[in-house]
């Protein structure tokens, strides 16, 4: 613990407190902008050693601190100032509780005892708490400079207990900048759900007289990737993720489906399967556009579906499930697997695993019913018919994806937005080779995410390539964050797909037989836009020249801005 014993008596206030306890938490970076009311909080970061990273708007701030946390597991915290900056936040922390990502907020208020008072104050609101409440996971005004500290603990416990989310704490100005004399909060033991034995039983018992398995991880997963890929070795199950579970299996390994799961040949694929073990995720509309898994709610035969979830509530989500395991994703997976091996062992030589008297109860075709093929064969067939769905929705796609792709390393990040380059394309043909290397945000797919994103994740992982590739309407989201990662420093190679506008939305227009509205717009010259923010700027119409841009961009020793004009 560092000690603040020297801080002078005047400055030993409330906001010592809570940056105490944010230190005591192993916060290490915040992102935010420093503002008239939120000052106490900057005093204190220095001596912690928490550094403070400065975007230009404060939902960059929240984008940064997302990014963060995806390459670090530190949650991110943002610190605003009160009023607008605070609300300026809330698209950010709204996205972080749609993908199910934590992230603290911080924040001052009015004084105690002139809440809801309409007193004229500087960046007064009406009740700051009470309208973010409705937006986040929990949202707490506090009242001493001890109940601030005991928020910020709370806030961790929050987010190590349960499904990740965003919080937001506002410590009143009087209590901000008031003394304090205690102790930071300490950490909390928290204690997560574990799946019944009956349920691990009951599902081993399914998954080994599979015939045609399929095995759905989504971000819940993302920290059990280990031990989806042993089971789905184990079980030669083919393996198919959301977005936000792109990469738990290795999307160069033989049963990988990618995060392909939108598309029609994988939900059909789905409606054949005997056993679907769904992991992490609710199945929501964003990821299966208006499709669904496992088939007709009143087709003869459904598959038996498994469902694990840290949240009860996301067990029957979309999909109802038949045998549910709430818990912690990878303790419940490296139980069946154990159970699997355990009966394998205990097995009679010639014997076969599982119960096809008991299997016929999940409504399913057993494994005695099914021309069952290899798993490795069976997921190839389907990537490719994957592949020659995705293509046509965003023809470029593949080349695009593919020689950026060619400029990285196994490791690197490739951060996107609410961007056709993205969902019609990195989505489905940037191969990511672990979690977290995909960022994005499908859930809430607001704009402005793929710059500060990036470097949020450049700065968790400064050894790591960043790269981030997104739309010119996405980029003019967020465009002045490219200054921040100047300023930083950032070798941020930033790919513009330059198409004229909001193309989705003008394609959308042409479906419905609509003249254009609004969708046709006047764009910058990025990469001297990028130039005069003191970024390398360059650009091009080939795709085959992408390769070597980004190749230099990632040698740079700060950010570089490169067009890809489609509209010639």
């Amino acid at each position: 613990m560092t000690d603040f014993a020297g801080t002078p008596e005047k400055f030993r206030n409330g906001a010592l407190a809570v940056v105490s306890t944010l230190h005591a938490h192993g916060v290490e970076m915040i992102f935010g902008i420093p503002g008239t009311h939120n000052l106490e909080f900057y005093r204190h970061l220095k001596t912690f050693g928490i550094r403070a990273v400065t975007p230009r708007h404060e939902q960059g701030a929240g984008y940064a601190a997302d990014g963060y946390w995806q390459v670090t597991g530190k949650p991110g915290v943002v610190i605003t100032t009160s009023g607008p900056g605070l609300t300026n936040v809330i698209t950010a922390a709204a996205t972080a509780y749609a993908e199910s990502r934590p992230m603290l907020v911080l924040s001052p208020g009015v004084p105690v005892g002139l809440e809801r008072a309409d007193a004229g104050l500087l960046h007064e609101t009406k009740d700051a708490s009470g309208a973010i409440e409705h937006l986040l996971l929990w949202s707490r005004r506090t009242r001493t400079a001890e109940g601030a500290a005991q928020a910020v603990a709370d806030a961790f416990a929050t987010f190590r207990s349960g499904r990740p989310g965003p919080v937001h704490i506002e410590v009143p100005l009087d209590i901000l900048e008031g003394s304090w004399s205690g102790s930071p909060a300490a950490q909390q033991q928290v204690s997560r759900p574990v799946a019944n034995q009956d349920a691990v039983a009951a599902a081993a018992e399914a998954l080994a007289s599979a015939g045609r398995p399929l095995i759905v991880a989504g971000g819940g997963a993302c920290h059990a990737s280990t031990e989806v890929t042993r089971l789905a070795e184990t079980l030669d199950a083919p393996v198919v993720t959301t977005v936000n579970g792109k990469g738990v299996l290795d999307e160069l390994h033989p049963l990988s489906l990618g995060a392909n799961i939108r598309l029609r040949a994988i939900q059909d694929e789905s409606a054949k399967c005997d056993v679907i073990l769904v992991v992490g995720t609710e199945l929501a509309d964003s990821d299966l556009w208006g499709g669904r898994i496992g088939g007709e709610p009143d087709a003869p035969a459904r598959p038996l579906v498994i469902r694990c979830d840290i949240d009860p509530d996301q067990l029957h989500k979309n999909l109802p499930g038949k045998i549910l395991g709430h818990g912690d994703a990878g303790e419940f997976l490296a139980a069946i697997q154990t159970r699997l091996t355990e009966t394998h062992r205990s097995e009679p030589a010639g014997g076969e695993s599982g119960s096809d008297a008991e299997h016929d109860a999940g409504n399913g075709p057993t494994g005695a019913d099914v021309d069952r093929s290899a798993g490795g064969e069976r997921a190839a067939k389907l990537r490719e018919a994957s592949y020659a769905e995705a293509e046509p929705d965003y023809p470029v796609a593949p080349a695009i994806c593919a020689a950026v792709r060619a400029a990285m390393n196994d490791d690197a990040i490739l951060t996107g937005d609410s961007s056709q380059i993205t969902y019609l394309g990195s989505v489905h043909f940037f191969a990511a080779r672990k979690p977290y290397q995909h960022l994005y945000m499908p859930g809430f797919a607001t704009l402005g995410y793929g710059i500060p994103a990036a470097i949020g994740a450049k700065l968790g992982a400064p050894d790591n390539q960043v790269v981030c590739l997104l739309g010119d309407g996405a980029a003019m989201f967020s465009i002045q964050e490219i200054m921040t990662a100047v300023e930083l420093e950032l070798a941020i190679p930033i790919v513009i797909i330059d198409n004229g506008g909001y193309r989705e939305i003008q394609d959308q227009m042409d479906s419905r037989e609509m003249e254009h509205v609004g969708v046709k717009l006047r764009r910058p010259d990025f990469a001297a836009l990028g130039e005069s923010m003191g970024a390398r700027g360059v650009r091009t119409t080939r795709v085959e020249d992408l390769t070597s841009l980004v190749s230099d961009a990632l040698s740079c020793n700060g950010p570089t801005i490169i067009t890809l004009d489609l509209t010639s």
